[in-house]
């Protein structure tokens, strides 16, 4: 079974990605801000995380930053979903070593689960 981790302080946005995730099989874990995410991130080890970037108590580029000191957490694909579209914050957090940036205005619900599947070679 494979997991995912939806880092993302929006709640109705976080469960709209937990239902559509769930629908199409996957296990879902979900963290409101990036502390929370960094600790279920470490934890439970999921094959690919979904993370925001704004947010509260740590935001998703620190996160991101945090997770690749860890062994398991320097592999793991993780794809940032955000409303921050400026070209300097996408060179950061891409040279924070993130798998993808995704605009949420440029992304239908069907095209993550697609860029998903994409990047687990599903």
């Amino acid at each position: 079974m494979i997991k995912i981790l939806v880092v993302e302080d929006d709640e109705t946005l976080r469960k709209i990605l937990k239902d559509k995730l769930t629908q199409e099989g996957f296990t879902l874990l979900t963290a409101k801000d990036g502390e929370e995410g960094l600790e279920a991130a470490l934890k439970s080890k999921p094959d690919l995380i979904l993370l925001d970037v704004i947010m509260p108590k740590m935001d998703g580029v620190d996160m991101l930053k945090k997770l690749r000191e860890d062994s398991f957490g320097n592999k793991v694909p993780v794809l940032l979903l955000t409303n921050d579209g400026d070209p300097e914050h996408i060179k950061e957090t891409l040279k924070a070593n993130a798998t993808d940036y995704l605009v949420k205005s440029d992304w239908k619900l069907e095209d993550i689960v697609n860029k998903i599947k994409e990047t687990l070679r599903l």
